[in-house]
């Protein structure tokens, strides 16, 4: 086979592999009542916040809207209201990105010793963690609120080019959501690995650095992630399964293996 249509084909392999990640962590907490209740109480107590913030940005979505138009107020009233739907449209699909890493970052903030206690088990089912480092849970906990800020602020700054982009009729209904799923996707694999990386002594840049190295595989369990979580309540449900997957993600971008040693139960 041609080399450069191989190359095409083994990035979408990979995305799919990436993908099946997720499948793979659904199966084991499915199997786990242990890990089941473990990740569902802070996703939700998280989900509580989320819904919250939903019902307000409905409430206000309108004035945001007119508000982000301002410049259009001498423009003919049709090209105007068209506008305005055009932007009330873009923000509810920049406000799903942000809220999402949001939702996982506060998820992860208070589920800390219980998601640290997931990803060990599953860690401890596929061989463990040679040379583990040990870290203290305020030290854990400081580390993954500043990884979590870091990638906000990435996210707000992504989320200003997918809203100029989404009030382009058309094209932008089609192009922003996509990019938007990537781009969040992309954010959510690499907050979600924050616990694996950090057992090995690892920090933001070398989480980044590793996923990089893998990145169509990367992509592909965030964005089965992020899609995963726009279904209502997919996010409380998905959040255990999400993090058993960041953690065969993290195995297999480290070079670990991700093939089952031990069959006691998690």
């Amino acid at each position: 086979m041609d080399q450069n249509a191989a190359k095409p084909l083994g990035t979408v392999r990979q995305f799919f592999s990436g993908a099946s990640l997720l499948g793979r962590g659904l199966e084991l907490v499915l199997r786990s009542p242990r890990l089941l209740g473990l990740g569902l109480l802070p996703a939700l107590l998280a989900g509580v916040l989320y819904v919250l913030a939903l019902i307000f940005l409905i409430r206000f979505l309108p004035d945001l809207a007119r508000f982000s138009t301002g410049f259009a107020d001498g423009w003919a009233s049709g090209l105007r209201d068209l506008l305005e739907v055009l932007a009330g449209i873009a923000i509810v699909g920049v406000s799903v990105l942000l809220g999402m890493l949001a939702f996982t970052a506060v998820t992860l903030a208070i589920g800390d010793p219980f998601y640290e206690r997931i990803s060990e088990l599953v860690e401890s089912r596929y061989g463990g963690v040679p040379d583990g480092v040990e870290v203290g849970f305020w030290r854990s906990l400081g580390r993954s609120v500043v990884d979590s800020i870091r990638l906000i602020t990435l996210s707000i700054l992504a989320g200003i080019p997918l809203f100029l982009l989404g009030l382009i009729p058309v094209v932008g209904q089609i192009v922003s959501p996509v990019l938007g799923a990537l781009v969040g996707g992309w954010l959510l694999a690499v907050e979600l690995t924050g616990a694996p990386f950090q057992r090995r002594g690892q920090r933001l840049r070398d989480r980044r650095r590793a996923l990089k190295a893998s990145r169509p595989m990367t992509l592909g369990f965030g964005v089965a992630v992020f899609l995963c979580f726009l279904i209502p309540l997919g996010a409380i449900l998905m959040m255990p399964a999400a993090i058993a997957g960041a953690t065969l993600l993290s195995r297999r971008v480290l070079g670990h293996p991700i093939d089952i040693v031990s069959l006691q139960p998690l």
